[in-house]
């Protein structure tokens, strides 16, 4: 949400600095591995790591094989290379391809691409070699949204998502090529990324229920089925049944009532609701239960008068929505009125020109979790409490990608609720990653209260410039913000991990620059793993407690210390801290440390392309990059040698890598014998450390660290596994490449 600009003033004005060392929070006691155990934050045992669990595998176009024009990285505000995942692309024109390799089984794809604003037409696709017959449909009607009225935004929402079904399966290995042919007059393409699918066919009717073509619903789109969806609800409503959504497109031009109903679908590649507008209800009845189908709308632009949303209001209490495919509205769930208890998980948000989901106030215990977000126009996920407090409720294990505009997740006023475990890249102007805030937008607002607890998230390049904010000025990865009233909850942000962070990591301030106090915060444990300005950035008065936080790749300085307009700001450093000792001398923003705004690498592998030789189910070579512990690469059994490669995007001067195994009590210590090779090309590789074992111990972390004679400038990093003491197979859960 980012609709009043703030009222700061464009200069800052030197303040106190108070720096106390000594007054320690107690340590965890744990491993830099074990910070990130699900047992540290009580998670329920199917919720076990940061993000989501994808039925997809996402690969991105500057990592495959193409005769077009990579573009990026970039981090200015409106551009293409911006607004892509890893802020890198491809470009294409006539004649050129993009082609990927299927990284496991697949029928389906999904492609983010953009094409210059009033283009519409098509992209061939050829599999193995062979043209398909379908084609992939682009447009960009659903792009280039223009939010002139919200101060310091540009042109925006440059990228949009086609789907396609390849009409075969094809094995992990086989060629996908998008490639434009003479047919193909849309573009310039440029492509971001594609999810790798293997769709379920159609699911069958459940016994029992009503199916919306009994009540004359039409499967193919050409009249509006929305009086005979209702006819099948207020049935299935009499006799506690359940409303059947067959395989199709229904048109729905109006809105229904689905209080005290099951609605399911065949799936959410299959059945779909053609609509920008389902449900709108104030106070809905409750017991609302929506599963596996698409809700795809024709939202073209943000009108903030206009409902254009999936669900307007409340669904009533204990209710879920769960399984589906959300994409091309305003926002997905606008959610007022009662909405206790419910439950939001295992959904896909694609392409809104708002919010994803916004929990508007009134709620008590939501659970918003293993939901997928990506190219949203506002904050993905959002709880706003105004009206009433929402209390007791919790994002987790949620995976945002690339919010065009505000924050990946942001919580405005509220009482004890969580943030925990979810995975956020790439986030856009005016926002940051996790935004913790007394914002209002309007009255009654209940500011934050009783516990606010931020724990085990990763962040991976997220922070953005605010230019409402005097001269042009950064947002943090996380940001604890006073901005109408001062922080009074406990705020704790515990483990958390901060990788490549634009400008600062931690930023504690007063947006409405009046000064109000950010207190009672507690920072304890977690990364900061480059960071292009400060690690941490106060500029309001009042008080944090920092322990156990690692830092390495600081861009200017440790800390920033400048309270506005007046007071100061006290930063209390407790044990276990190390790599972000300094202070900033000035109190004017600078650059980060780059030179540009470009960051620190950090960890040069996280988020970037990784292939392996071989790998086994579900335990793939992308799971070594994910900045996850727990989920891990395992390669084939009883054959050696297996190799896993990253590319770091362009050549990197590289001296250390540390390989890690999920930081678990169930794997014994093991020795693998590892050697490590590097490219420049792809294609011929030169030693950089000889097969040796690497020996990892849980009992330390259970991590091998292989250190370089000296620096070497590579691109692609390879290891290659002869050997392994404990399974017969190489296994690996992060793969970390560092510049020192």
């Amino acid at each position: 949400m980012v609709l009043p600009a703030p009222a700061r003033p464009g200069r800052r004005l030197a303040a106190a600095l108070v720096v106390t060392v000594g007054t320690a929070v107690a340590s965890t006691g744990l491993s830099a591995a074990a910070v990130n155990s699900p047992a540290l934050h009580q998670a329920p045992a199917a919720i076990q790591a940061a993000g989501a669990s994808l039925p997809f595998t996402i690969v991105e176009a500057e990592s495959a094989a193409t005769n077009g024009s990579k573009i990026g990285p970039s981090y200015t505000q409106g551009s293409l290379a911006t607004e892509a995942s890893n802020r890198q692309a491809v470009t294409l024109s006539g004649g050129q391809y993009v082609e990927f390799t299927a990284p496991g089984t697949t029928n389906a794809i999904n492609v983010a691409y953009s094409v210059p604003d009033g283009r519409t037409g098509t992209l061939s696709v050829y599999v193995n070699g062979q043209k398909l017959s379908q084609s992939l449909a682009v447009t960009a009607k659903y792009s280039y949204v223009d939010t002139g009225w919200i101060a310091g935004s540009r042109t925006h929402k440059l990228y949009d998502h086609a789907r396609l079904q390849l009409g075969q399966t094809v094995n992990a290995g086989a060629k996908i090529k998008l490639q434009v042919d003479g047919e193909n007059t849309a573009g310039p393409y440029t492509i971001d990324d594609v999810e790798f699918e293997q769709v379920a066919g159609p699911a069958g009717q459940p016994g029992g229920s009503i199916s919306i073509t009994d009540r004359g619903a039409d499967p193919n789109g050409n009249n509006d089925s929305t009086g005979a969806i209702q006819q099948a609800i207020d049935a299935a409503r009499g006799s506690g049944g359940v409303v059947w959504i067959p395989a199709g497109r229904f048109r729905v031009g109006g809105t229904i009532n689905p209080d005290g109903v099951t609605i399911r679908g065949a799936g959410r590649w299959h059945s779909t609701l053609l609509s920008q507008h389902l449900i709108d209800r104030p106070n809905g009845g409750g017991n609302v239960k929506l599963y596996d189908f698409a809700v795809i709308g024709e939202v073209t632009e943000r009108n903030d008068s206009s409902p254009d949303n999936f669900v307007n209001g409340s669904l009533g209490p204990n209710s879920v929505v769960s399984g589906l495919w959300l994409q091309h509205l305003k926002v997905g769930l606008w959610l007022t009125g009662n909405n206790d208890n419910l439950v939001v998980e295992n959904n896909r948000f694609y392409d809104m020109t708002a919010d994803g989901l916004n929990l508007n106030g009134t709620a008590y215990n939501v659970q918003v979790r293993n939901n997928f977000l990506r190219n949203q126009g506002d904050d993905a996920l959002a709880m706003w409490s105004l009206h009433a407090a929402n209390r007791n409720s919790t994002f987790a294990n949620n995976t945002i990608v690339q919010p065009n505009l505000a924050n990946g997740i942001a919580i405005y006023g509220g009482t004890d609720l969580t943030v925990r475990d979810n995975l956020i890249s790439d986030t856009n102007a005016l926002g940051g990653g996790i935004a913790i805030s007394n914002q209002s937008f309007g009255s009654p607002f209940y500011p934050l209260a009783g516990t606010i607890d931020v724990s085990g998230n990763t962040l991976i390049r997220t922070g953005a410039m605010n230019p409402n904010w005097g001269q042009n000025h950064p947002h943090g990865a996380i940001r604890v913000d006073a901005y109408d009233t001062q922080i009074n909850a406990a705020v704790r942000l515990t483990n958390n991990r901060l990788v490549a962070s634009p400008w600062s990591a931690y930023q504690f301030v007063d947006g409405g620059g009046a000064g109000r106090r950010v207190q009672n915060v507690t920072v304890d444990g977690g990364s900061i793993e480059g960071v292009g300005t400060f690690a941490f950035q106060a500029e309001t008065a009042g008080a944090a407690s920092v322990s156990n936080v690692v830092a390495s790749n600081v861009g200017r300085a440790g800390v920033y210390n400048c309270a506005y307009p007046s007071g100061t700001f006290s930063l209390s450093r407790g044990a276990g801290n190390s790599g972000w000792d300094s202070t900033w001398s000035g109190c004017n923003w600078v650059e980060p440390g780059t030179g540009s705004t470009t960051p620190p690498a950090g960890n040069l592998a996280a988020g970037r392309p990784v292939t392996a030789t071989s790998s086994v189910q579900t335990y793939v070579a992308g799971n070594t990059v994910d900045g996850n512990a727990n989920s891990y690469w395992e390669s084939a059994s009883n054959s050696w040698p297996q190799s896993l490669t990253v590319d770091l995007g362009g050549n990197q001067n590289i001296k250390r890598l540390v390989l890690k195994l999920p930081p678990s009590s169930a794997w014994a210590t093991r020795t693998q014998t590892i050697e490590v090779l590097g490219s420049t090309t792809g294609s011929s590789y030169n030693q950089l450390a000889g097969a040796a074992g690497r020996v990892f111990n849980p009992g330390s972390g259970n991590a091998a660290t292989i250190t370089l004679p000296s620096a070497v400038n590579t691109r692609y990093v390879r290891l290659t596994f002869t050997g392994n003491t404990g399974w017969p197979a190489g296994q690996l859960s992060e793969y970390e490449v560092y510049s020192s």
